[in-house]
């Protein structure tokens, strides 16, 4: 049986901040991933967006890693030369109806930190964004657009220059709870086992699984997950944004919004429903829903300029018909195992929080 300091379970956006935080603290750490490379899951199938921090409820992990992460993500791209843009979002309301709502965003912003959005009025709307239809908006200058391979790459980097290790093609399969810390079963083409000091869970939608399998975490701090599914579509020809554009949308997701990605390319995406297990298959059946709900914003829309793009599946801990929760990371203090910390239903932002979840985690392993 091996020994090593720290395994962290997971090479997504998340799990390699992770690393490299604990690797820059001086720990020994190896990256277990499951897959033939990283951030082949959520990490790579997302809106590639640097959210401002404005739809969370006030207090929760999502508000407050969410305001953070995005101010020293923004000084890292800056600092490492990660291909970013603060390109600017504009959220609308399509009609009377939805102003009530576009208020309610702009002072759950407020509450949360985000200081710099501007109220838009009609013509203000049509000035920023002249093929978008509203009643009003308001401006978050601080929303941008990120290069997440390029994040997790410099991640990896980072990591690996403090001594890191990533192993791929290496799925943790379970474990043990041992006298002096975790013992993990690890298979792939050279099964073996590793005596862990510390483990972090961050195997994404797998985490959940992942706990269950390691005996001695108490069942009852375990969630149960869920698969919701976001296709993207994208529009062929020049984009005719400037800048992201979002509606007012139902509470449990943000609609099918405008995002430009470092290319120019224009996607819309992702809508919401759900399935029984992880499966990306594309379903164009869908394609109907998307148009009749981008002209709502967008009426100069052309029939067949919309092509599948994508989907992306969100790791969720409540089901159908339930408000989404907040992050659930659990150290020490919830599962009571020492040098253990599970991290449950990290979905957006996620990749945008990657930097303050990574502090967090170090503060309960320290």
């Amino acid at each position: 049986m091996e020994k090593i300091d720290c395994a962290v379970i997971g090479a997504g956006a998340v799990g390699l901040a992770i690393a490299r935080e604990l690797a820059l603290a001086g720990r020994e750490v190896i990256i277990l991933e499951a897959e033939n490379a990283f951030g082949t899951h959520t990490s790579a199938r997302n809106s590639e967006v640097i959210h401002a921090g404005i739809y969370y409820p006030t207090g929760s992990l999502k508000a407050r890693f969410c305001v953070a992460g995005r101010k020293l993500l923004y000084t890292y791209c800056a600092e490492r030369g990660i291909n970013h843009k603060r390109i600017g979002k504009v959220v609308v309301a399509c009609d009377e109806q939805q102003l009530d709502g576009l208020h309610k965003y702009k002072k759950q912003a407020e509450l949360n930190g985000v200081d710099d959005l501007r109220l838009l009025t009609k013509e203000e709307v049509n000035t920023l964004e002249p093929e978008v239809i509203a009643v009003a908006g308001f401006l978050s200058p601080s929303t941008g657009i990120i290069d997440s391979h390029g994040l997790m790459l410099a991640y990896l980097g980072d990591a690996e220059n403090a001594g890191a290790t990533l192993v791929l093609n290496s799925p943790a399969l379970s474990g043990r709870i041992s006298d002096d810390g975790i013992v993990l079963d690890v298979g792939g083409a050279e099964p073996m086992q590793l005596a862990c000091r510390t483990v972090i869970n961050a195997a994404g939608h797998g985490a959940p699984a992942l706990a269950r399998s390691i005996a001695g975490i108490p069942a009852e701090t375990i969630p149960q997950s869920y698969y919701a599914i976001g296709h993207y579509y994208t529009l062929t020809g020049k984009a005719p944004f400037n800048r992201l554009v979002y509606p007012v949308a139902r509470q449990d997701w943000l609609g099918v919004h405008v995002t430009i990605d470092l290319g120019g390319r224009c996607k819309f995406g992702p809508d919401f429903s759900w399935r029984d297990s992880l499966d990306y298959k594309f379903d164009e059946s869908r394609e109907p829903l998307f148009y009749e709900a981008i002209r709502r914003y967008f009426p100069g829309l052309k029939d067949g300029t919309l092509q599948p793009g994508y989907t992306g599946m969100r790791p969720r801990l409540t089901g159908q018909g339930k408000e989404a929760v907040d992050f659930m990371i659990h150290g020490p203090r919830d599962h009571g195992v020492p040098n253990l910390v599970n991290l449950y239903g990290i979905e957006s932002p996620g990749l945008t929080s990657s930097m303050a979840i990574a502090g967090y985690v170090r503060e309960l392993v320290d």
